[in-house]
């Protein structure tokens, strides 16, 4: 980039506020916070992490048995977050690879599961609707987008292995450049998929939402009571200790803080929310509807066009820190708010004149082999989720139902799907770990710039670095 359009985008994105908390909750306003817990308690079911995954364990639990003692315990607030940090995107795209569930347990049983998650997208819209959870909920599906010549060769083709994974006529349809452009004005769109299955979100009114109604049906949630400690029964807190029959751990980005830091790498993801757009700018871009939008660029960004008239967009900055840290203030670089309203502004050229208004980042969970689990050892009344690789807005509600479940001890079709009880190597000690991830990411940025300056398959750089990854 010039040195004059690199001063153009540092002035566009001057004055903005960066981190502590995203935009989401900062539109919506910070909720008072909730006790701490006070000494030592006995439960049936102690929850850690006041995210999406340990609310929606805790809401289908009490929903089944309502004589069920449920405590979750939350450090911050519950949604301070990946569940109020996110993109917004309440997709179907399943948390992980079914190629690889499908290694383990056949291709009927990686179909299945996603299958559930069609169907969890509308659970999800089903419960907001039910419990009266306002989160500028809007279902008009979800566009990936081609933008040069090797990513339309690599997205048209993943269609075969799509529609073998479940995806059937009326779950995922083709555009070309008029079809995109009837939805969008996408800058150098040259083609796209779109699938009904999602909807937009605010991510931390459902979150916020979430807990309010957990708690009316007598759920305890206990904040800034961080815990420690996971034991066979026991959460372990400053405050005191929670004994329970089952100990859910529902830490996602953070499982680093209670255990190894081999599990699951917490990874780094940034975003940034424009102003208002004026509706000449929105007449430019044509977008009247609220699809989510993805490119496919291999370091990929995510999109949404947000219910008061904004544009965010999300991507991997600097995705990962030397011996799994993360930033508990959530800023971002320098460097990474210019790459992200560089690619705001080469998709939407309309936004050049738009002023950025925040930027915030969050870590999510990503397994050595990119596919979550879930899982309940009865022996030591342990359980845990997560691991959604950047999927879990909506993988989230399929895992608290899967949860309630194997806690329940029912025999379902949710505790026999392919993610249940999977078990994946550890990621490599340091500094093997860091620079691995930092080396990744570099390859693929090198390989979008290859593919942006005209080749025309995708880069052997990447297929090199998605064979290193295991992506």
């Amino acid at each position: 980039m010039s040195d004059a359009r690199a001063a153009g985008v540092s002035a566009r994105t001057a004055g903005f506020a960066n981190g502590q908390v995203s935009f989401w909750y900062r539109a919506l306003g910070l909720p008072e916070r909730r006790p701490v817990l006070r000494g030592s308690t006995d439960v049936d079911v102690a929850i850690v992490g006041g995210g999406y995954t340990g609310l929606w364990t805790a809401y289908y639990l009490k929903k089944a048995q309502p004589d069920l003692r449920i405590t979750v315990l939350e450090k911050e607030f519950a949604g301070f977050g990946a569940s109020g940090r996110n993109g917004g995107w309440l997709s179907s795209e399943p948390p992980g690879q079914l190629r690889r569930y499908a290694q383990t347990h056949g291709w009927p049983a990686a179909v299945a599961m996603q299958k559930e998650m069609f169907d969890s997208v509308d659970e999800v819209i089903a419960v907001a609707a039910g419990e009266g959870i306002e989160a500028d909920i809007q279902k008009d599906g979800l566009l990936h987008v081609a933008t040069n010549e090797a990513q339309a060769r690599r997205m048209l083709a993943r269609v075969t292995d799509l529609r073998r994974e479940g995806w059937g006529a009326d779950d995922l349809h083709v555009l070309d450049a008029d079809g995109l452009a009837e939805r969008v004005r996408f800058a150098n769109g040259e083609a796209a998929l779109w699938s009904p299955h999602c909807a937009r979100i605010q991510p931390a009114k459902l979150v916020r939402g979430l807990a309010d109604v957990v708690e009316r049906l007598g759920v305890s949630i206990y904040e800034g009571t961080e815990v420690t400690a996971i034991r066979p029964h026991e959460a372990v807190t400053e405050h005191g200790t929670v004994r329970a029959a089952y100990v859910v751990r529902a830490l996602e980005g953070f499982t680093a803080s209670v255990e190894s830091s081999r599990l699951w790498l917490p990874m780094n993801s940034s975003m940034l929310v424009t102003a208002p757009l004026p509706d000449s700018a929105w007449q430019q871009v044509g977008w009247r509807g609220a699809e989510l939008i993805g490119d496919e660029a291999h370091s990929f960004s995510y999109i949404q066009h947000t219910a008061d008239g904004r544009i965010a967009i999300g991507g991997r900055g600097i995705p990962y820190r030397y011996g799994s840290r993360w930033d508990e203030a959530g800023e971002t670089r320098r460097a990474t708010i210019e790459q992200l309203t560089r690619i705001l502004h080469q998709h939407f050229p309309a936004t050049q004149d738009v002023p950025i208004e925040h930027t915030w980042s969050g870590v999510l969970g990503v397994p050595r082999d990119w596919c979550a689990a879930v899982d309940l050892d009865r022996r030591t009344g342990l359980a845990w989720a997560g691991g959604y690789v950047g999927h879990g807005v909506t993988a989230t509600n399929l895992a608290g139902r899967t949860l309630r479940d194997l806690i329940l001890g029912r025999d379902t079709e949710l505790t026999r799907l392919p993610w249940v009880g999977r078990q994946v190597r550890r990621w490599e000690p340091e500094p093997l770990r860091w620079l691995g991830v930092r080396g990744l990411y570099v390859a693929y940025r090198a390989a979008d710039r290859q593919e942006n300056r005209g080749r025309a398959v995708t880069s052997p750089i990447a297929r090199i670095a998605d064979r290193i990854s295991g992506r």
